[in-house]
């Protein structure tokens, strides 16, 4: 069954950042004002039939019990009618409020992970994946709470208002007795909003480090075994914990202090209006259905002013979470796609000219490279670690861009290809593959997800994976653990391979790609490659003299230059670097 297709977001973030986080993400409310403009119609309409109850009681108690002057069934059965119809809205409402909630975590999902598919490598050099895990799940949840749940508060509280109305129709300075207690509710409003804030922020942040002392001991928990460091590890996570802890603990002393006051004083109003509105009774100024109406008016304003507190609350979480995902919204990508696109004819030329590189920590991995591997041919790269040679992979692919010289595929800068188009054309196999928890079908047929099992196979076979994979219990339906993990190195990387050889690009480069398979499969994979590479252009970066003994030219490079080029023969002849690189960087001795 194919995948459903992915609906866009109908809301975006607006870019401008001097805008406050609330009008940035306005553009995100509008798209789905519909459906939240119903949610807050029912959740209204709902609230007039709330308060029309109190007023039904009133006039049932003074008409019917005390003046006898009324049929009490028809009070009961007119409250009875409009207690159904609220539960109704009520149903009608809250429906519609969680499904503007869940559409509007749709799009910020999708705007903040669109956004992290187009950053470059560079930015995930410096990011933490538990920090990116956390701005891209509970930032994210926090935002969307505010943004749908905010304005159905709001017009919760709106009661308040429709209660005081009618009141004051009812009887004027009891109204405004009863409504004594709300100027001082506004007031500890914005007190508390001022404390909670930067506690809100800073919560948000330790939760974050948590996330990312989680992830990375769940991603090298082998390493953590390895060295028995579980009790260390555990500690770490117990400081982070105990921050996060800290954090919270200060939230709730800060709520502690504000709410049980904003709670209690709509009491307080209770107390006055038994008080004044019992006097006014004895005086004959008001009736008992008054008194009993007003003090369910005043009960309704409880919730009020708790829902005031939560609202604020939720406002500064979600002010805080609101800032740490623009912060990656706001990072630019540093590789884009060009202005005014080539995509001159595939032949499979790839030439560095003067390319200088150096990463974002500073350092230098290519100084001026000079280096062209012409339609066909197939080079190895060799130098120590550290020469530069696995970062032409990564220029090639523009998954960097020089910081000076040019990086040109077939005649064209590589700035002025598409990325999708330059990434089709060249295939890359690193040394250290990652294989996601799917099937090794779908594993192989990542780059060509349309592959028919014919055509993953072949390239299966190609790649010496076919044996192994078929020995597996579902064979190419088998899904493989996290990472991959479930397979052995050399397995993974021959999958790899498999996988970019099914996508079948004009310049392969095989990143020691072969690293982690004994020589005797690795021989094999290479007399299959003889034939695939066959007219294909492709750079081998070489550690084994078995890996060099696939290229037509090797290339040593040193301190980011290519120094000397040649054949292994002629290299070994007349190249002392060459010797001495080959005596400490390849695994195999020279004959």
């Amino acid at each position: 069954m194919p995948p459903t297709p992915r609906r866009a977001p109908r809301g975006g973030i607006h870019p401008d950042p001097s805008k406050t986080w609330l009008r940035r993400a306005w553009p995100i409310v509008r798209a789905h004002r519909a459906l939240l403009a119903t949610s807050l119609t029912c959740s209204f309409a709902g609230l007039v039939v709330q308060v029309w109850i109190p007023d039904l009681v009133r006039v049932g108690i003074d008409e019917a019990l005390v003046d006898r002057t009324g049929d009490l069934t028809v009070y009961v059965g007119l409250i009875a009618v409009l207690a159904v119809t609220q539960g109704v809205i009520n149903f009608l409402a809250r429906l519609y409020l969680l499904r503007t909630a869940y559409e509007m975590e749709y799009d910020l999902r999708n705007i903040v992970f669109t956004h992290l598919m187009r950053m470059s490598y560079a930015f995930y050099d410096r990011a933490q994946s538990g920090e990116l895990m956390s701005r891209a799940t509970s930032d994210i949840r926090a935002v969307q709470m505010y943004l749908a749940f905010g304005p159905s508060i709001l017009v919760q509280c709106t009661i308040a208002g429709v209660a005081f109305a009618l009141m004051l129709s009812i009887n004027a300075p009891l109204a405004v007795v009863a409504m004594l207690t709300m100027p001082v509710i506004a007031v500890l409003g914005v007190r508390m909003r001022k404390a909670i804030f930067p506690v809100s922020w800073l919560i948000q942040s330790r939760l974050a480090g948590v996330a990312t002392v989680v992830d990375e001991n769940v991603q090298g928990v082998r390493i953590v075994k390895a060295f028995a460091a579980e009790q260390r590890q555990v500690d770490t996570l117990a400081r982070a914990a105990d921050r996060v802890r800290w954090a919270y603990t200060t939230d709730s002393r800060i709520r502690g202090r504000w709410l049980p006051v904003m709670d209690n004083l709509p009491r307080l109003g209770l107390a006055m209006v038994l008080l004044i509105g019992g006097l006014m009774v004895l005086d004959g100024n008001a009736t008992v259905g008054t008194i009993v109406a007003f003090n369910s008016y005043v009960l309704m304003l409880q919730p009020p002013f708790r829902m005031l507190g939560m609202i604020i609350m939720m406002g500064q979480r979600a002010a805080a979470s609101a800032q740490r995902i623009y912060e990656i919204l706001d990072t630019p990508a540093d590789v884009l796609d060009p202005v005014t696109p080539v995509a001159p004819e595939p032949r499979g030329d790839v030439r560095f000219e003067g390319a200088r590189f150096a990463y974002p920590d500073g350092t230098v991995a290519l100084d001026g490279l000079d280096l062209h591997v012409r339609p066909g041919e197939t080079v190895a790269l060799v130098g120590a670690t550290g020469s530069g040679k696995s970062t032409v992979a990564r220029l090639a692919a523009r998954f960097y861009d020089v910081t000076a010289g040019r990086v040109l595929i077939d005649g064209a800068d590589v700035r002025d290809y598409p990325l999708d188009t330059l990434r089709d054309r060249v295939g890359i196999v690193p040394d250290e593959p990652f294989l996601f928890s799917v099937s090794l079908h779908d594993n192989i047929a990542f780059g060509h997800p349309g592959a028919t099992r014919e055509q993953v196979v072949t390239a299966a076979i190609a790649a010496g994976a076919h044996a192994f994979i078929e020995r597996l219990p579902e064979g190419y339906d088998t899904v493989v653990g996290e990472r991959g993990y479930t397979l052995s190195g050399g397995q993974r990387q021959r999958v790899a391979i498999a996988r970019a050889l099914l996508v079948n690009p004009p310049v392969l480069i095989l990143d020691d790609a072969t690293s982690a398979i004994d020589v005797r499969v690795e021989h094999e994979i290479h007399e299959a490659l003889r034939d695939l590479m066959h007219d294909r252009t492709t750079i081998v970066v070489a550690h084994r003299l078995a890996t060099i003994g696939l290229a037509d030219r090797v290339v040593l490079i040193e301190n980011g230059r290519a120094v000397a080029s040649g054949t292994h023969t002629e290299l070994l002849a007349n190249e002392p670097r060459y010797r001495r690189v080959l005596a400490t960087s390849v695994s195999e001795v020279p004959a």
